[in-house]
């Protein structure tokens, strides 16, 4: 009988032992969680070991609507603080919840990319509002330049563009000549904090994920022509909500993305124009929105089970779950879709 309890009690810790092992080869992936923030951005990621970086904080009032999202989203993930708090720029849709965010989470360390550079009240206001919480928050500031890399901890965070520069030299295995420079009409110039946005690409393994904020056509197209600095990528976030002053074809169409997620909200961002654009990139699989754009035409938008808000104040995210081999699952928090990305042979 003692023998027998033995080779019970053995057994059971084999397969205590073969479940831990089996649930921590599952684990071991990048999640990443595009909150609706109604037309701003607030995207979260979250890596095997538990460490976090969010890229904006949406609007501010509404009820900490923005910030509970947020909290919400963490809570989804794991996470009980912001590790790493990435700042694009200082437009209220970007910034405009750090105060109410911070009342709600502790945040470790703020990344910026400098000093406001907009001539305007509201993003003096912002960047006021960012200066005042890393003081009280008494978190650690890191302004970021391009070729910088943010120190989150299991996955490469590398920073492209930032304060109106970029990277001068081309990342491993991109460089190639862009075509699709010669015929891109020549852009206007932006003096706004669009311009000046700190973009990111993260790098899991084999997977590439592209956030450039709100970064307008004429600093796109700077950074990519004549020859394509950045390669190609697995999934992009499409620029600046789906506004056409975004997204040019140098850039969307030479990353090349399987997939796109387009934060817009229900009468912010997904112009006819950028929709199309990102639609057509060579090799893209799925254009995933947060919104259903209500001020464009069903021609352009999404199918409905890509789409994760119908109307305004539902508050559905798009998830998305990465593994080191480039393989990645999307999935609509609304209806429960989700697509499996195999990797690519």
């Amino acid at each position: 009988m003692m023998r027998l309890r033995n080779c019970y009690a053995l057994y059971l810790c084999l397969l205590l032992l073969f479940c831990t092992s089996l649930c921590a080869k599952n684990s071991a992936s990048l999640q990443i969680y595009a909150i609706d923030v109604e037309g701003g951005q607030a995207t979260l990621l979250v890596t095997p070991s538990g460490q976090s970086m969010l890229v904006d904080t949406g609007w501010p009032g509404f009820e900490n609507r923005d910030a509970d999202r947020i909290v919400a989203a963490a809570k989804l993930a794991g996470v009980h603080q912001i590790d790493y708090l990435v700042i694009t720029h200082y437009h209220t849709d970007h910034v405009g919840g750090i105060t109410q965010l911070a009342d709600k989470m502790k945040i470790a360390n703020f990344i910026d990319h400098g000093p406001n550079m907009e001539d305007s009240d509201s993003t003096r206001q912002g960047y006021a509002a960012f200066l005042a919480v890393v003081s009280r928050a008494n978190g650690k500031r890191i302004t970021v330049k391009p070729g910088d890399r943010i120190p989150v901890p299991g996955i490469d965070v590398q920073v492209l563009v930032a304060a109106r520069e970029h990277i001068s030299s081309p990342l491993q295995g991109a460089g190639q000549p862009n075509d699709f420079c010669a015929s891109e009409p020549t852009p206007p110039d932006d003096p706004s904090e669009n311009s000046a946005s700190l973009g990111v690409l993260v790098t899991y393994g084999k997977f590439r994920f592209l956030d450039l904020g709100d970064l307008t056509k004429k600093k796109e197209l700077e950074l990519m022509c004549p020859n394509n600095r950045i390669g190609k990528v697995d999934v992009f976030l499409v620029s600046h909500h789906g506004l056409f002053q975004s997204n040019s074809r140098s850039l969307v169409h030479a990353i090349q993305p399987r997939v796109a997620i387009m934060d817009n909200g229900p009468k912010k961002g997904g112009s006819p124009e950028a929709w199309q654009t990102v639609h057509d990139s060579p090799g893209l699989e799925d254009l995933w929105q947060l919104h259903y754009a209500v001020d464009s035409d069903k021609a352009h938008n999404s199918a409905d089970d890509l789409i994760a808000n119908a109307g305004e104040g539902d508050g559905n995210y798009i998830k998305l779950v990465a593994k080191k081999d480039g393989s990645f699952v999307v999935s609509n928090s609304r209806n429960r879709f989700q697509k499996d990305y195999r990797k690519v042979k």
